[in-house]
């Protein structure tokens, strides 16, 4: 391990990165919605929001959890027979009393005409001798790992109930870590499916409708109302929408994504292997390059720059990657992300004098010795 000179002084980089191509910034559009949020999903801003954290009904839009709950419990090759009080009210993929089916074929009738009656089996069976009470408890437990503090489940279908709800910009983060599991993403982007002689069509109009859409969850319910999360991407950058309550879901989801691709786009705020300052390591200057890339969503009228955090002196050996400190960016006054700057070569230990001189000695002593044999 270097070790690091007590003094640590922060470079000041005088770099800026503007986003180019804009449009004049639009305003955000205004929605039907009781409430909503538009986030940027790599890293995680709200671009527009109204009562995000207000907790709601969510209807049907709770299978997103239910999904990727199921995938972290089962595998899709799994065999599930269906019993009678699988059989529930409301949407439903018209599942048939002792039919057999895999995991996988439930979770595109969970998630493509909605099945209430999917959400049930998969539960009970995933539940094991827990049943569904089981997968309701992992479903709380991978809420609260992943932050959602406004957001409690009490059944996996999403039919209202006492203690089931959330808000906006829970739904929204879910939808963010859920979209990075590749089968969740491939089951929401599907827009039709066969199981046997069904075949379903996916609820989430978007996918036709809007260019960009790759998929997601709709819902209602009488205390709900119309629920609606979807995600669009477009030149790289992702986006979730969200709204709760919103009789005009389709048109305020397409009128949202409009307004965050045209009034934001992504700006590099770091380059993996770019060079953002440089450490002396044993009276040799070797550059300190970011570890990984970093991009951030800005408005026209918004800048990101960025401030290296490194020591001045470390001492060798130092190996090629190892850390040398960070560089902190910002996006105006707010800090928006950190990605560590690490050593771009490897530096070996050099001998000091008195080693050399030691050395020396040494090897003159033997060669005396030797000699005079």
């Amino acid at each position: 391990m270097p070790r690091f000179a007590r003094c640590v002084f922060a470079v000041f980089l005088a770099v800026s990165f503007l986003t180019s191509n804009l449009a004049c910034q639009a305003s955000a559009p205004e929605t039907a919605a009781a409430a909503f949020v538009l986030m940027e999903a790599g890293s995680g801003r709200v671009l527009a929001s109204r009562n995000e954290t207000q907790e709601r009904s969510i209807a049907s839009t709770t299978k997103i959890m239910t999904c990727l709950v199921a995938l972290e419990h089962s595998e899709l090759t799994e065999q599930v027979t269906v019993k009678r009080e699988h059989l529930r009210e409301g949407s439903s993929m018209y599942l048939l009393e002792g039919e057999t089916l895999t995991m996988e074929e439930l979770l595109y009738g969970l998630m493509l005409p909605s099945g209430n009656d999917a959400a049930e089996c998969i539960a009970a069976h995933c539940g094991g001798s827990g049943g569904s009470a089981q997968f309701v408890r992992w479903m709380n437990e991978k809420a609260k790992a992943l932050g959602m503090e406004h957001t409690s489940f009490a059944n996996p279908s999403g039919l209202d109930e006492a203690g089931h709800g959330s808000c906006a910009l829970d739904m929204a983060r879910l939808a963010v870590y859920a979209m990075q599991n590749p089968t969740f993403a491939r089951i929401v982007s599907t827009r039709t499916a066969s199981v046997g002689t069904r075949t379903m069509t996916n609820h989430n109009k978007l996918l036709a409708s809007y260019s960009g859409c790759i998929g997601l969850k709709t819902g209602y319910t009488g205390d709900a109302g119309r629920t609606l999360v979807t995600c669009a991407e477009r030149g790289g950058m992702r986006l979730i929408a969200v709204t709760l309550h919103d009789g005009s879901d389709w048109a305020d989801h397409a009128a949202l994504y409009d307004y965050g691709f045209s009034a934001y786009a992504l700006s590099s705020g770091a380059k993996k292997g770019e060079a953002y300052g440089s450490v002396s390591v044993d009276e040799q200057s070797v550059s300190a390059v970011a570890a990984e890339s970093f991009r951030y969503p800005t408005a026209e009228n918004e800048a990101l720059s960025v401030r290296a955090e490194l020591p001045q002196t470390v001492s060798a050996p130092v190996r090629k990657g190892q850390t040398f400190g960070t560089l902190v960016i910002s996006c105006g006054e707010t800090e928006v992300g950190r990605v560590d700057l690490v050593s771009a070569r490897s530096v070996q230990a050099q001998e000091t004098k008195s080693e050399t001189s030691k050395n020396k000695s040494l090897a003159e002593k033997l060669w005396q010795f030797l000699s005079a044999k």
